[in-house]
Formats: C-alpha cells, sequence, structure tokens
C-alpha cells in the first residue's frame, strides 16, 4: 500500500511553532506586528512542515499588490537616493508603488525579505544588495514562490539573476590610469568592505591599470575601507604612518575619500599639493568639497530607471522572466580639482 503524505496545513505549522493560527497568518501577512522571537518560531515551523514551499505562497500570492520591494544595504547613504527616486518615478508612471526595506543591521535579512514578498505585500524584488545568501534568495525566485527579481548595483555572481549594473571593474581602471596619466607612479588604492563584490572588482581595475604601466601592487598602500568617511579618516592615519607615501589615491568611493582628505588635513595636508584623490559614484558632495572631487561618475538616475523598468516588465510580461539578463551602463570620468600632475613638493 502506498502512503500518501497529507499536505501540510496552518494548522501544521501553529501547532509546531505552539501559536495559534491567527499568530501563523499575521506573522506571514503583518510580520512587524509579531514579535521577533515568535517569527522566529513561526518560520522555522513553516520550514519544518513545508508549509511556505507547498501553500503559503500559492495562496498568497493569488491577488497582486501593484507593488515592489526595493531592499537596500543602508538607507542612510547618501548614494542610494537618486537611484531610489528614479526607481520610485519608473514605478509611478508604471502605476506600481514602491516599498524600501533597509538591510542595515538586520538580523537574517533574506528571512525578512521572505515574509515580505510571501505575505504579498510586494509583487516583485530590487535588490540593491549583493550580499545576501544565494540560497535564501533562491528559494524565493523558484516555483512555487516565483518571485521576480532584479539585482541592481551590486552583482551576484554565479547567480543567474536579472541584473543591472555599472561597469566598476572597467571605470576603475580608468580613474587609477587617470592618475598614472598626470605622471603619478606612487598610487595607492583605499578598499571597499572586505567581501563586497563591488570593492573586489574596483580593487581589479586598480590591480590592472597598475599592471598594465609596468607599477607594482604595493600591500602597504592597500588601506582598509567601508565606504564611508570614518574608514577614509582612519585610513588617513595609516598614510601618515608610512615611511614612504604615495603621491595619489583612488578611493572605492566619494565617501571614504572625503574622509580621508579630512584626515589628511588635520596633519596638514593639503590636496592636490601633497596629493592626488580621486573618487567613486559622483555624490552631490563630491563638487562642492574643497577641493572639488574628481571622480568616476555613476549613471545612477539611469540605473535605478533601467531596473525598475526591468522588473515590472517581467511582472507584465512573462516572456521578460526568460534569461538572465544584464545590463551594464558606463560610467564617466569626471576630473576636478583633486587631482593634478606630481606636484614637485610631496610628501614622504
Amino acid at each position: 500500500m502506498i502512503e500518501t503524505r497529507k499536505t501540510p496545513t496552518i494548522q501544521d505549522v501553529a501547532r509546531s511553532a505552539n501559536v495559534s493560527t491567527a499568530t501563523v497568518s499575521r506573522a506571514l501577512s503583518s510580520p512587524e506586528r509579531v514579535s521577533e522571537s515568535t517569527r522566529a518560531r513561526v518560520s522555522e515551523a513553516i520550514r519544518a512542515t513545508g508549509y511556505t514551499l507547498n501553500q503559503a505562497a500559492r495562496s498568497l500570492r493569488q491577488r497582486t499588490a501593484k507593488t515592489i520591494l526595493v531592499a537596500l544595504p543602508d538607507i542612510r547613504n547618501s548614494f542610494f537616493s537618486s537611484i531610489l527616486d528614479a526607481v520610485e518615478r519608473e514605478a509611478t508612471n508604471r502605476g506600481y508603488g514602491v516599498l524600501v526595506a533597509n538591510l542595515f543591521n538586520a538580523r537574517a535579512p533574506a528571512q525578512r525579505l521572505q515574509d515580505y514578498m510571501l505575505s504579498n505585500r510586494a509583487d516583485g524584488l530590487l535588490l540593491l544588495d549583493g550580499s545576501l545568501d544565494l540560497s535564501s534568495l533562491q528559494t524565493l525566485v523558484r516555483p512555487p514562490n516565483s518571485v521576480p527579481l532584479v539585482v541592481a548595483c551590486e552583482e551576484i555572481p554565479n547567480s543567474g539573476f536579472h541584473t543591472v549594473l555599472t561597469d566598476n571593474l572597467s571605470a576603475a581602471e580608468r580613474a587609477t590610469r587617470h592618475l598614472i596619466d598626470l605622471g603619478h607612479r606612487r598610487v595607492a588604492h583605499l578598499l571597499g568592505p572586505e567581501g563586497n563584490v563591488v570593492a573586489r572588482d574596483r580593487l581589479a581595475g586598480y590591480t590592472k591599470a597598475l599592471t598594465r604601466a609596468g607599477l607594482p601592487v604595493q600591500q602597504q598602500w592597500l588601506f582598509r575601507g567601508n565606504f564611508d568617511m570614518e574608514s577614509g579618516f582612519a585610513a588617513a592615519a595609516h598614510f601618515m604612518s608610512l615611511s614612504e607615501r604615495p603621491t595619489a589615491v583612488f578611493a572605492a568611493n566619494d565617501e571614504s575619500a572625503i574622509g580621508f582628505l579630512s584626515g589628511l588635513r588635520q596633519h596638514g595636508l593639503t590636496c592636490p599639493r601633497d596629493i592626488s584623490m580621486i573618487g567613486f559614484d559622483d555624490l552631490g558632495v563630491a563638487a562642492h568639497y574643497t577641493p572639488p572631487l574628481t571622480t568616476m561618475r555613476q549613471p545612477r538616475e539611469l540605473l535605478g530607471r533601467m531596473a525598475a523598468e526591468m522588473l515590472i516588465d517581467i511582472l507584465e510580461d512573462a516572456e521578460h522572466r526568460r534569461g538572465p539578463m544584464r545590463i551594464v551602463l558606463n560610467s564617466e570620468l569626471i576630473v576636478r580639482e583633486s587631482t593634478a600632475h606630481l606636484p614637485l613638493r610631496t610628501s614622504g
């Protein structure tokens, strides 16, 4: 006799989590109304019983919310402002609303996104954070959940996801070559966060430019950074401790570049007299800093618009789900006053 397995029900989940069925329903539809410990028990019970994979997604996604969810690693970072603005304008033009999930310091961020999507609070996910656990994201995008997903800004390697990004490696090579073309031979790099795919690509571009110019990559000239002003300021102290100092620095982003220059100013050094500096992103503050910052301008508004456009096209036309689609946008070198020909007077 063949034994048929009973389809998991919400009652099974409730018994497993030792909560009421109403609590399970609330955890799925309005997770913010449930305590973190209870939400964790319900999530574990769903995984244990197989309820989400069998029933929840099918039942909860029968209606559409006409909303997309934008998930980003840190809403405080001004880099995302013009991207979000472009996403919202494109979504509004297409009749969609926008929810924003700030994943900064979030516990189990991938699970948080699953809670949003499986409770039908949004129809598709636009992910601006490439550091999330790949297996959790695959659970979302594969049947039976089949959540439309577009990754923007930070590519997730070998994921097979639809992606819109900028040319981080070639742009970083161009930034470093700009310094080399100005006569600099001692060129440092202020890194991004360890393990970040964007930081990795910008380091690769920096290395490629030095190698092509016949210049060595000096480990002591790779300054630790974290895409923020604080890490740039700390890197300036490391710079001052060197017996042989670089004459130019390529920073992985504008915020860390500004923090670095602020730190040097406290030691009496000025840019570009004592050091040339180039950043990445072209934030609004870059043109108004002293000195105005040379940088690689990412087409952030175009990136946001195209990412939203791609996601909504997928939502409205199943043919667009075939892929994956990958769009790479070019960055532009913006030369301002923070870079100059190798000065006669250099520190170090």
